[in-house]
């Protein structure tokens, strides 16, 4: 870390978020200082044709797991949720003494995990709010990339942690729209909250924003399924309100209308979906504080299901 600041970024997983943000961050800092960890046939396939990113190709240097390498000012994951671990474990080298880890993952997990696995205290918590990226096999477009809440679980004006302070600085730098909220678990649970409605309702009815934006029986069901978030969030000591909701769909009426969620992108790429960290954690906390959360019990098992029909690819 050069003069006080984050000079080189080591970032694994380039997917819709990932790469939209390796873009946008070489902008400003040289490409060379944007370490790239993958292995394998993804590590070869970054090596020999870049990524592309709204119709730019983009070649960054690729990290394997056992590469040597120093450590990362600023370590980024932008993984799906069932790749952290293995993540985590190929990130290792890139993690210093002084690393700044943020996830940009979805749900509410997995600052935690990163945190346990590696025994530092140098995540922060962050989410990625009203970014409309799509990736498909020509690569990933997007018209806005939103904004990222980050921070100290708490963060007092005038009094910001000196991590958040290095952050906040880069993406000053890079362009990156950022706030610091003062209560950033409620952030991510305001975060968690839309992807239990909006994205799990548009992987099952195929829909993109728009249906959600325009159409009263799609967006009820929207909120039928946050609100069952909302009702979980007093026994976890998260205090989210009826106005929580109103700033999701606020957000989520900001979406390009024929953007999509990353569950529909991943329904209709017969990918595995984060089903596990969306109703799944609804209904492992509804189980452990006893609520009812009878919405997302259906999508549970209809999004289960459609993972289950994903042998129509096969036959394609």
């Amino acid at each position: 870390m050069t003069a006080g600041r984050i000079d080189t970024v080591s970032i694994i997983g380039l997917g819709a978020i990932g790469s939209s943000y390796s873009a946008k961050i070489s902008d400003k800092i040289h490409p060379e200082n944007i370490r790239v960890i993958a292995s394998g046939t993804r590590a070869e396939h970054y090596k020999a044709s870049g990524v592309t990113v709204n119709g730019v190709k983009y070649f960054f240097p690729v990290y394997a797991p056992d590469d040597d390498v120093d450590p990362a000012d600023l370590l980024i994951f932008a993984v799906k949720s069932y790749n952290l671990r293995e993540a985590i474990s190929a990130a290792v080298r890139h993690l210093g003494p002084d690393t700044i880890v943020l996830s940009l993952l979805n749900g509410i997990t997995s600052e935690r995990i990163i945190r346990d696995s590696y025994g530092t205290e140098g995540v922060l918590y962050s989410v990625v709010m009203g970014v409309d990226a799509t990736r498909t096999d020509g690569g990933t477009s997007y018209s806005t990339l939103g904004v990222i809440p980050f921070g100290e679980a708490r963060n007092e004006p005038g009094a910001f942690s000196n991590r958040v302070k290095l952050v906040a600085e880069f993406f000053e730098r890079t362009g990156i729209a950022y706030e610091i909220p003062l209560d950033m678990t409620n952030t991510l649970w305001k975060k968690f909250m839309i992807n239990v409605g909006a994205n799990q309702i548009s992987a099952i009815l195929r829909a993109p924003y728009g249906i959600l934006q325009q159409t009263r029986d799609a967006r009820e069901l929207v909120v039928s399924a946050m609100k069952e978030v909302l009702a979980l969030a007093p026994s976890e000591g998260v205090n989210l309100t009826e106005r929580d909701i109103d700033d999701c769909l606020a957000i989520l009426d900001r979406l390009s209308p024929v953007g999509k969620t990353s569950m529909l992108q991943d329904v209709e790429a017969c990918r595995p979906t984060e089903v596990d960290i969306f109703a799944g954690t609804v209904l492992e906390l509804g189980q452990k504080h006893n609520v009812q959360v009878p919405l997302n019990s259906i999508l549970f098992r209809m999004i289960r299901a459609l993972e289950g029909s994903y042998q129509r690819c096969l036959r394609k």
